[in-house]
């Protein structure tokens, strides 16, 4: 039986594809506060901005392809059972081929009604104000926004708990309740933790690799391989 690999991935993995970080000075948010675009709040006082603000992340997707990174975590399917949790909301995972991919904060390429959190719609095209669901309701984009329940975070708690290994890549798990997630391995899991510039050092059953996501990736599978 394959060993079950859980791959907790966040930003710094598509940052390498050209897709900016939020945290960035280049970022996503570059001319808005992040209350005005990401929050039910911001949307309920200009509808109009936020659509457009999506919109654009949406076209800037179909321009950028994944990176080594994404290709490597799809090829360690040969080896390992591999549950990917991403906070990402693009789709370079599943195009790169990996086939078990849970998405806390939502999905550009989906979107939703403003009264069914549930109900999804793939979405690959601009969403405007009067476009509406079946039942008459606007539809909105399909991202977790600040202050909203995280719905995919009870299963990604339940994926966890089962991991023989754990892979955390491209975050530095500050956000909750995607940092927690760490917490619901067993324990004694072992653990690799990749960034270039960690703020921990490897011990016991954690392996830092102090890489971005394409160049670390190719030492993890090395270390892998030889486990």
């Amino acid at each position: 039986m394959k060993k079950h690999l859980v791959v907790l991935t966040g930003a710094g993995v598509s940052a390498e594809s050209g897709i900016n970080t939020f945290r960035d000075a280049d970022g996503l948010w570059e001319g808005h506060d992040v209350i005005q675009v990401a929050t039910p709040e911001g949307f309920a006082a200009n509808p109009e901005l936020v659509l457009d603000f999506y919109n654009q992340r949406r076209k800037q997707l179909f321009e950028v392809q994944p990176n080594t990174a994404h290709h490597d975590l799809a090829q360690l399917e040969s080896q390992f059972k591999v549950s990917i949790i991403t906070q990402n909301v693009d789709d370079l995972h599943e195009r790169a081929g990996s086939s078990n991919v849970i998405h806390l904060h939502g999905e550009l390429l989906k979107s939703r009604s403003i009264v069914d959190a549930f109900t999804f719609f793939d979405c690959k095209t601009d969403i405007k104000l009067g476009d509406n669901c079946p039942k008459g309701h606007q539809l909105r984009p399909h991202i977790v926004w600040f202050g909203e329940d995280v719905p995919m975070i009870e299963k990604a708690m339940k994926i966890c708990e089962t991991a023989d290994i754990l892979l955390i890549i491209g975050t530095s798990m500050q956000v909750y309740p995607a940092a927690g997630l760490m917490h619901y391995v067993p324990k004694n899991t072992p653990t690799y933790f990749m960034d270039p510039k960690p703020t921990m050092e490897s011990r016991k059953n954690l392996t830092v690799i102090a890489e971005n996501a394409t160049m670390g990736m190719k030492k993890l599978m090395e270390l892998l391989i030889t486990q």
